[in-house]
């Protein structure tokens, strides 16, 4: 009795450090059922581009690419992703393994308090062509109303989209992992 004990302990303990470990997203189960692509079009602008979700020998990625273009008010392609449930209030930031063409990206938060579709948090990272860590305080993310409040809680995040944004851009940025920290 007390050996299947010990080893139901062991186990709960592996299974709840392996809790700690596991990524909001890698890409492995479905993702296409959980991302959604979408551009300035849907407010009347012209860029193109889409999300794919691909395989390579360092794992499963979605890449977002496209032609960004700010005629006709428009300027973004975006991938998103809504949360099924909140962030632990003791996230302080969102961290990302990425890739791309050496431009500048973003991500962008939804929150409960963002209600009207131009209303986000974003922050913004450079990309490389080799496989990067980004780590993106929540301090970092800006709000893109002076409605909202300045730093977003973690508690109140609804979505996370990854962006190419704000220029006249051929944007490629592949993303491996998203998480928490």
């Amino acid at each position: 009795m007390r050996y299947v004990l010990m080893a139901s302990l062991m186990a709960f303990n592996l299974a709840s450090a392996a809790g700690a470990e596991e990524m909001f997203e890698t890409f492995e189960n479905d993702p296409a059922s959980q991302w959604v692509f979408f551009a300035d079009t849907v407010m009347g602008g012209v860029s193109t581009g889409d999300a794919t979700f691909d395989r390579d020998a360092s794992g499963s990625f979605v890449r977002l690419a496209g032609e960004v273009s700010t005629e006709n008010n428009g300027g973004f392609i975006q991938v998103r992703r809504k949360l099924s449930s909140k962030l632990p209030d003791s996230t302080k930031g969102i961290r990302l393994k990425v890739r791309g063409n050496g431009e500048v990206y973003f991500v962008h938060l939804r929150t409960r308090g963002t209600r009207l579709p131009w209303q986000y948090y974003q922050a913004q990272f450079e990309s490389t062509g080799e496989w990067t860590d980004v780590q993106l305080p929540l301090t970092a993310f800006s709000p893109s109303s002076q409605f909202l409040r300045n730093i977003p809680r973690a508690d109140t995040i609804t979505s996370i989209g990854i962006v190419a944004f704000g220029k006249d851009h051929t944007a490629l940025i592949d993303a491996r992992e998203v998480n928490w920290y």
